[in-house]
């Protein structure tokens, strides 16, 4: 008897549907993030867990001061950087890494630990890669949810921001730029005697942005606008010929380009080259 019914048991879970045992799907409190942003060349990924207040203290409450913190919630927050950069000073190769910090009342450590899985308990500071002291500030408008976030981006440098509560710490991070344009600008411009229009324009443009020779900017750029000028392009010949004082042939360029822009309907180009002529001097 007892045989029986646990065959007709067995015969009855054949005819569950696996579905039955799926676990309810529930919003978690404390939801997982991973935001990507390009500083300079590289990629910064960051992926954690965002917990929220919900009426609660947070540094010097739920967050004790001078105790360690893997900063979010469930597990460590990673950062991933494609290629190597450097934060607050100090050069961390291109790699994973667990963010940790300390939060204190005036003084935060902050700590990039070598291994991306590391929790709260199984830290270890011999593999921090770097290690900083940084000031908190504090935010003119709370933050109910967890937030790590990035600003005041430049072409090779970024703000890595900490934020809950009123509490806001910030990391500068910067990455080489230069070094690797400049390569690629000999390849594929100083080195190569075929240069390509789109080529020879990109090394002008980053020449003049950068202050370097504004001469050999001008080289390339009319090299590079001598067969089919497009209106964006005369419009950055024209700023670099002002720049160069060239005022005269600056004011004859963004007329030019101003033409070529209102034949494409694009407003936008027209009142750059108008704001460049209204900014330059009178051309003699």
């Amino acid at each position: 008897m007892k045989k029986a019914f646990l065959l007709a048991l067995f015969a009855a879970s054949l005819l569950v549907t696996p579905g039955a045992f799926a676990q309810i799907a529930m919003p978690q409190p404390s939801p997982a993030a991973t935001v990507t942003q390009k500083v300079g060349l590289a990629d910064v990924t960051l992926s954690y867990s965002r917990p929220s207040a919900r009426g609660r203290q947070i540094f010097g409450g739920l967050r004790p001061y001078g105790k360690l913190w893997r900063t979010g919630a469930n597990a460590a927050t990673k950062l991933t950087f494609s290629e190597d950069v450097t934060v607050n000073g100090t050069k961390v190769p291109a790699g994973e890494y667990s963010l940790f910090t300390i939060p204190g009342k005036d003084e935060w450590t902050v700590m990039l630990n070598k291994n991306p899985k590391a929790g709260e308990n199984d830290y270890k500071e011999a593999d921090d890669a770097a290690r900083f002291k940084v000031k908190p500030a504090k935010t003119a408008a709370a933050y109910e949810t967890f937030t790590i976030d990035f600003s005041d981006l430049t072409t090779n440098t970024a703000n890595l921001n900490i934020k809950w509560e009123n509490t806001k710490v910030t990391l500068k991070l910067e990455t080489d730029v230069d070094s690797k344009v400049m390569a690629q600008i000999k390849e594929k411009v100083i080195d190569n005697a075929d240069a390509k229009p789109q080529d020879l324009f990109a090394a002008s443009v980053y020449y003049m942005e950068n202050n370097k020779d504004l001469n050999q900017a001008l080289t390339w750029m009319n090299k590079a606008t001598e067969k089919d000028p497009q209106f964006w392009q005369l419009h950055q010949k024209a700023r670099l010929q002002a720049k160069l004082k060239d005022y005269k042939n600056a004011e004859a360029t963004a007329r030019k380009s101003i033409e070529l822009a209102k034949t494409a309907k694009n407003d936008d180009y027209v009142q750059l080259n108008e704001k460049l002529l209204a900014e330059m001097p009178k051309a003699k």
